[in-house]
């Protein structure tokens, strides 16, 4: 109903706006015939008026007889669709093109406009003239003067219907055309319409339908360059992002799955056999703190899992003051000492110096260090070697963790910032949720900062992030 309506709404918007162009358009060229017309036909009375004001001089000075005046005006009437009459400067009519109106000869018709003619002045009227005629007629009235002397005038009188009949058929002419054009017009809107927008946004609609539906794999197929194409080129990425996320998704649900069955089900083995009597009393203290280890991984993983899904939600505000760097690194690294000693690991800090104050939550903050410690100490070798640095460049802190492990392989380059991966799974299965660099990268650029890695030319992963300093 959706499509049909906008559909019907643009081709009725167009329709309309192209009528209402050609009605005026329309409406300009009748209004500009007409004025035309009349002026045109104005020029043509007034070139066989003096004609006829010729021929009445001659007549009036002997120069030539009452018929040839008659066959003149008869000839005029013809020529012009109209009748003539000829007064003399009185107003008395003495000469009739038209038959019936001979009687009217010797009678006076011109009153009113005599004092116009006798200055020179033509006159145009459309009047109805009881005497000569009922119907409204256009009247032209010109002066004859001969010598400078006022001789009479000539009375050219046409029918309006005379008149409006070429006018009417032009007028047909105009609004048929006019007419003709808007049907066409809609037509072609329509054709178009259905062409270029209509059918491709239903693509798009039964694609986006087919999504909503799960097969995210649908695409839509529309090879145009204009913003319909452009449009359908967002919309494919979108389906392509979308199906990332579904792809992503599904990764997600299987590795959550993964994590959570398996300390489930040695928890669920080892309490089963205590309680079953399988395991010796001798031993069940020794599988209740396996187990017990279990049930803190599965802590570690659901807290893990609150707080990266707290922090993509917007859910943590920022509580962004002014704290030194340098007491957040030393604070973390202090929960590492019982790790760090047992590994008889080496861990240099360099600080730049005494103290370097940033613009940080606290909290995230100490989460992202500790993450990053946690994570080289897990992948450094026994006796290995771990810095920590800190350096200010203008308002920028750079604060980087090293440690001399082995390097990021390029296949595990693609993955180290996704959910659940683990590197090197056989050392990590048992310590780690996979979730500690995806928590670290969100919460920094959740600061508008930025992290990377790079991998030593001789051994080692360094891993840096920014964070914007305070000003003094």
């Amino acid at each position: 109903m959706q499509k049909k309506s906008l559909f019907s709404k643009m081709v009725a918007t167009y329709t309309l706006i192209i009528a209402i162009s050609f009605v005026i358009l329309a409406a300009f060229l009748s209004f500009w015939f007409q004025g035309y017309y009349f002026e045109e036909r104005q020029k043509q009375l007034s070139g066989e008026a003096q004609v006829i004001a010729n021929a009445a001089v001659q007549y009036l000075y002997g120069e030539a007889s009452l018929k040839q005046i008659n066959d003149v005006l008869i000839h005029t009437s013809k020529y012009t669709s109209s009748d003539v009459l000829l007064s003399d400067n009185y107003g008395y009519i003495y000469a009739a093109s038209n038959p019936q109106h001979k009687k009217f000869i010797g009678r006076q018709i011109i009153t009113e406009d005599l004092g116009v003619l006798r200055q020179g002045d033509a006159v145009e009227k459309k009047n109805v003239f009881e005497n000569i005629d009922n119907n409204t007629v256009h009247t032209y009235e010109m002066p004859i003067f001969y010598r400078g002397i006022f001789q009479g005038a000539v009375l050219i009188n046409t029918t309006m219907n005379e008149i409006k009949e070429p006018l009417n058929r032009v007028y047909e002419i105009i609004w048929i055309s006019a007419i003709f054009a808007i049907v066409l017009s809609s037509v072609v809107i329509y054709y178009f319409s259905q062409r270029i927008i209509v059918k491709p946004l239903a693509k798009i609609n039964g694609v986006a339908d087919k999504i909503s539906k799960g097969e995210v794999d649908k695409r839509v197929d529309i090879n145009s360059n204009d913003e319909i194409g452009v449009l359908a080129h967002s919309f494919n990425s979108m389906a392509d992002s979308l199906q990332q996320v579904e792809n992503n998704r599904r990764v997600f649900i299987s590795n959550v799955s993964h994590e959570l069955r398996s300390p489930i089900t040695s928890i669920k083995g080892f309490i089963g056999g205590i309680l079953d009597g399988i395991i010796p009393k001798e031993k069940e203290q020794y599988y209740l703190s396996i187990a017990y280890e279990e049930i803190q991984r599965l802590t570690r993983l659901i807290n893990d899992l609150l707080d990266l899904s707290a922090i993509e939600a917007g859910k943590f505000s920022l509580n962004i003051q002014e704290f030194d760097i340098n007491e957040i690194i030393r604070l973390s690294i202090i929960k590492f000492e019982t790790k760090i000693k047992s590994r008889k690991l080496n861990v240099d800090v360099w600080l730049e110096e005494k103290d370097v104050h940033v613009l940080v939550d606290r909290d995230k903050m100490i989460q992202v260090v500790t993450n990053l410690i946690d994570n080289a100490v897990k992948y450094v070798n026994d006796g290995g070697n771990i810095e920590i640095r800190t350096k200010a460049r203008g308002q920028k802190v750079f604060v980087s963790v090293y440690n001399d492990g082995p390097p990021i392989s390029d296949e595990d380059t693609k993955h180290i910032w996704d959910r659940f991966y683990k590197s090197d799974k056989s050392r990590t299965s048992k310590v780690s949720t996979g979730l500690g660099l995806s928590i670290v990268r969100t919460i920094i650029a959740q600061h508008g900062e930025e992290i990377w890695f790079k991998n030593k030319q001789n051994k080692g992963v360094k891993f840096i992030f920014t964070l914007k300093r305070a000003r003094k």
